[in-house]
Protein backbone atom coordinates (compact mmCIF):
# COMPACT_ATOMS: atom_id res chain seq x y z
CA UNK A 1 0.00 0.00 0.00
CA UNK A 2 1.40 3.32 -1.04
CA UNK A 3 0.35 6.36 0.80
CA UNK A 4 0.89 9.71 -0.52
CA UNK A 5 0.17 12.80 1.34
CA UNK A 6 0.05 16.11 -0.60
CA UNK A 7 0.30 18.90 1.95
CA UNK A 8 -0.51 21.76 -0.85
CA UNK A 9 -4.06 20.17 -1.11
CA UNK A 10 -7.55 21.44 0.55
CA UNK A 11 -8.55 18.46 1.61
CA UNK A 12 -7.35 17.87 5.42
CA UNK A 13 -4.38 15.16 5.49
CA UNK A 14 -6.29 13.18 7.94
CA UNK A 15 -8.82 12.75 5.13
CA UNK A 16 -6.12 12.37 2.97
CA UNK A 17 -4.88 9.19 4.88
CA UNK A 18 -8.64 7.98 5.50
CA UNK A 19 -9.39 8.08 1.82
CA UNK A 20 -6.09 6.16 0.25
CA UNK A 21 -6.53 3.22 3.38
CA UNK A 22 -10.10 3.59 2.26
CA UNK A 23 -8.94 2.92 -1.79
CA UNK A 24 -6.68 0.42 -0.81
CA UNK A 25 -9.11 -1.67 0.67
CA UNK A 26 -11.89 -1.81 -1.76
CA UNK A 27 -8.70 -2.19 -4.62
CA UNK A 28 -7.92 -6.03 -2.60
CA UNK A 29 -4.55 -3.96 -1.80
CA UNK A 30 -5.23 -4.56 1.88
CA UNK A 31 -7.04 -7.42 2.68
CA UNK A 32 -9.06 -8.32 5.92
CA UNK A 33 -6.88 -9.67 8.74
CA UNK A 34 -3.84 -7.51 7.40
CA UNK A 35 -1.45 -5.65 9.67
CA UNK A 36 -1.38 -1.71 9.18
CA UNK A 37 1.90 0.57 10.45
CA UNK A 38 1.29 1.77 14.14
CA UNK A 39 0.70 4.96 14.44
CA UNK A 40 3.91 6.00 15.71
CA UNK A 41 5.36 4.11 12.34
CA UNK A 42 3.08 5.07 9.67
CA UNK A 43 3.35 9.24 11.24
CA UNK A 44 7.11 8.45 10.79
CA UNK A 45 7.02 7.76 7.16
CA UNK A 46 4.81 10.33 6.24
CA UNK A 47 5.98 12.66 8.12
CA UNK A 48 2.98 13.39 9.59
CA UNK A 49 2.12 14.23 13.62
CA UNK A 50 0.97 11.30 15.64
CA UNK A 51 -2.34 12.78 16.26
CA UNK A 52 -2.90 13.24 12.35
CA UNK A 53 -2.14 9.86 11.96
CA UNK A 54 -4.05 8.91 14.98
CA UNK A 55 -7.51 11.08 14.21
CA UNK A 56 -7.60 9.10 10.35
CA UNK A 57 -7.03 5.72 12.46
CA UNK A 58 -10.13 6.50 14.77
CA UNK A 59 -12.55 7.45 11.64
CA UNK A 60 -11.15 3.94 10.46
CA UNK A 61 -11.97 2.27 13.61
CA UNK A 62 -15.36 4.19 13.93
CA UNK A 63 -16.26 3.03 10.48
CA UNK A 64 -14.82 -0.49 10.90
CA UNK A 65 -12.80 -0.23 8.06
CA UNK A 66 -9.60 -1.07 10.68
CA UNK A 67 -9.75 -2.64 14.31
CA UNK A 68 -7.58 -2.20 17.00
CA UNK A 69 -6.23 -5.28 18.74
CA UNK A 70 -4.99 -3.63 22.15
CA UNK A 71 -0.91 -3.79 22.18
CA UNK A 72 -0.99 -6.23 19.18
CA UNK A 73 -1.63 -3.92 16.46
CA UNK A 74 -4.12 -2.26 14.56
CA UNK A 75 -6.06 -4.95 11.37
CA UNK A 76 -7.88 -4.18 8.30
CA UNK A 77 -11.19 -5.11 9.38
CA UNK A 78 -12.86 -8.26 8.50
CA UNK A 79 -16.11 -6.44 6.52
CA UNK A 80 -13.69 -3.89 5.26
CA UNK A 81 -14.58 -3.89 1.86
CA UNK A 82 -18.33 -3.26 2.51
CA UNK A 83 -17.55 -0.86 5.04
CA UNK A 84 -14.80 1.23 3.75
CA UNK A 85 -17.80 2.23 0.88
CA UNK A 86 -19.52 4.34 3.31
CA UNK A 87 -19.04 7.81 3.91
CA UNK A 88 -20.50 9.05 7.16
CA UNK A 89 -19.64 12.76 6.18
CA UNK A 90 -21.12 12.67 3.25
CA UNK A 91 -24.33 10.91 5.24
CA UNK A 92 -23.83 14.08 7.49
CA UNK A 93 -23.95 16.51 5.03
CA UNK A 94 -26.58 14.91 3.07
CA UNK A 95 -29.24 14.57 6.21
CA UNK A 96 -28.09 18.23 7.54
CA UNK A 97 -28.54 19.90 4.28
CA UNK A 98 -32.03 18.43 4.18
CA UNK A 99 -32.89 19.37 7.36
CA UNK A 100 -31.64 22.88 6.92
CA UNK A 101 -33.57 23.31 3.53
CA UNK A 102 -36.91 21.98 5.37
CA UNK A 103 -36.34 24.81 8.09
CA UNK A 104 -35.61 27.41 5.84
CA UNK A 105 -38.61 26.56 3.48
CA UNK A 106 -40.83 26.82 6.99
CA UNK A 107 -39.47 30.40 7.40
CA UNK A 108 -36.30 29.43 9.76
CA UNK A 109 -33.87 32.24 9.65
CA UNK A 110 -30.44 31.03 9.67
CA UNK A 111 -29.69 32.30 13.09
CA UNK A 112 -32.46 30.95 14.40
CA UNK A 113 -30.94 27.30 12.41
CA UNK A 114 -27.77 28.02 14.15
CA UNK A 115 -29.03 28.71 17.74
CA UNK A 116 -30.73 25.72 17.77
CA UNK A 117 -28.37 23.52 16.31
CA UNK A 118 -26.03 24.43 18.70
CA UNK A 119 -28.53 24.14 21.72
CA UNK A 120 -29.09 20.86 20.68
CA UNK A 121 -25.53 19.75 20.23
CA UNK A 122 -24.54 21.10 23.83
CA UNK A 123 -27.70 19.50 25.31
CA UNK A 124 -26.62 15.97 24.52
CA UNK A 125 -30.09 15.13 23.43
CA UNK A 126 -29.04 14.92 19.87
Amino acid sequence: MQITIDIESSMPLFAQLTTQIKRAVQQGDKKPGDALPSIRQLANDLNLNNKTVAKAYRLLERDCVIQTRGYRGTYVHPDAQENSLVDLNELVTEKLTSAISALKESGATDSEIRVAFAAIMSSGDA
